[in-house]
């Protein structure tokens, strides 16, 4: 690649990696905030929901920002926009205060992360994107699983604020950085489908803020019964409007007759549902019941979370020779197998010795699920569609995730629950293999890929005709 193909590629794989850590950075460190700053458990739910709810909500139209002004004007700024919702955050003086900052962090990476798979696709040559895809996918993978271990070590060692303040220095100098070495691109059709963007982005809010308050608030409660409700109404509506109403529609819904877009995106919701939701509960595991630290429980997760940093390159490069299909339906295979595998030693009190090659699994199979999704998104649309094409997938993982802690916490509580050791464990193997069936279903949809698709991802497109350069 060139020098400014591997500068884009350590760019938007940093600015990927701070805004995928601060998913769950938060969880190991609220303990330490309700002391300092008190709050009831709501303010505490709301610290790590505000995040998740405006990233899942905006993704759509952050993506659609750059389309229309400039990726790269766009991504930078975004990535102001984190980096000051992060001082803020470690600066906040009471609960309200830092649940408005994690909300403008939320809003700040989801202008910026779907932009960072279109800049990348734009900089680097189609020959090598499975190996570029690979190092960002695993990066931004190992940001997401490590984000407890983080969390907990920042806060044992430090203060919680430090969990905020680390991202400040590395977006002041990503800020310039980004400005000098990423080249700018923009949609041929540059113009911004309000009524759409309105739509989904209501649709999104209501949707992910049913799932967030579902499990504390109960099922049944009428804000999260009309969250739902009116969410999914939306989501329809916007369906609606953009087959028939819109006269050039954010996301087209013609994408989804391509049978690689579609199974691929439906492999990326289930994939999060369960892998979300089994690291959730598997990290109070280590310390409900085996009597670890938070610091302590995210080194013994390392097995499984430090692996797409080994796997997901190599899997990048396979990707390029073979194709992605195989190796996303290998990855969710073993993803599935992994899952089972714990749920088994679990139920049999197994030590952490025994617990290690089975995380040592899902890890492998986490690395090749992530290493070739973004080569499968980016190859079953057209360059002009790849913006909207990374919000859509990026939408559907944070979905899938809020899904995924949400519907797995449900069967936790529903068969065991926090009263005793057996009564956790009893809840954690149901919820472990819903979790594993999510994704073996999602293997089955990557299975459903065309074979060969996205081999050199998109080498065989028309050139983006739109602006690219350094302007």
């Amino acid at each position: 690649m060139n020098r400014q193909a591997v500068w884009t590629l350590v760019v938007v794989s940093v600015a990927s990696f701070m805004a995928g850590l601060d998913n769950l950075v938060v969880t190991t460190a609220l303990p330490a905030i309700r002391t300092d700053l008190g709050g009831a458990l709501a303010d505490l739910e709301w610290t790590v929901s505000a995040y998740t709810l405006t990233f899942a909500v905006l993704l759509m139209f952050g993506a659609a920002l750059g389309d229309r002004f400039g990726r790269r004007r766009m991504f930078v700024a975004g990535l102001a926009v984190f980096t000051l919702g992060s001082a803020s955050a470690a600066l906040a003086p009471d609960m309200g205060t830092l649940i408005a900052a994690r909300a403008v962090q939320g809003a700040g990476a989801a202008v910026m992360v779907p932009l960072t798979l279109t800049l990348l696709t734009v900089a680097v040559p189609a020959a090598r994107r499975g190996m570029a895809f690979g190092i960002w996918s695993g990066v931004a993978g190992l940001a997401v699983a490590t984000g407890p271990l983080i969390g907990g070590s920042l806060t044992e060692h430090f203060s919680w604020q430090w969990i905020f303040w680390v991202n400040v220095p590395v977006g002041l100098v990503l800020l310039p950085l980004s400005r000098a070495v990423l080249g700018e691109s923009r949609s041929e059709h540059p113009r911004l489908d309000l009524p759409g963007t309105a739509l989904v982005s209501a649709g999104l809010f209501g949707l992910v803020l049913g799932l967030v308050r579902g499990n504390p608030d109960g099922w049944t409660d009428p804000l999260v019964l009309g969250s739902l409700t009116g969410g999914a109404l939306l989501l329809a509506a916007f369906v609606g409007y953009e087959i028939y109403g819109a006269q050039r529609p954010m996301l087209p819904m013609r994408l989804f007759r391509s049978r690689a877009f579609s199974a691929v995106n439906a492999a990326s919701l289930l994939m999060y549902l369960g892998m979300f939701g089994s690291i959730f509960l598997i990290s109070q595991y280590f310390q409900g019941v085996n009597g670890y630290s938070s610091e302590q429980a995210g080194v013994r997760m390392l097995p499984w979370t430090a692996m797409p940093l080994l796997v997901a390159p190599v899997a990048g490069l396979l990707t390029d020779r073979i194709g992605g299909r195989p190796i996303v339906v290998t990855g969710l295979v073993l993803q599935a197998l992994g899952l089972l595998g714990i749920a088994l030693l679990a139920q049999h009190s197994a030590g952490y010795g025994q617990q290690v090659p089975v995380l040592m699994v899902c890890g492998i199979g986490m690395s090749l699920y992530f290493a070739p999704t973004a080569n499968l998104v980016m190859a079953s649309v057209r360059p002009a569609e790849q913006g909207i094409a990374s919000g859509a997938n990026n939408a559907m993982r944070e979905v899938g995730g809020a899904l995924g802690v949400a519907v797995l916490s449900a069967v936790f509580s529903a068969r065991g629950g926090y009263g005793s050791t057996a009564a956790f464990t009893d809840g954690l193997t149901a919820a472990l293999l819903v979790g594993a069936a999510a994704i073996g279903a999602g293997a089955v949809a990557a299975a459903l890929v065309p074979r060969r698709h996205g081999m050199r991802t998109a080498a065989g497109a028309r050139p983006e005709p739109v602006l690219a350069g350094r302007s």
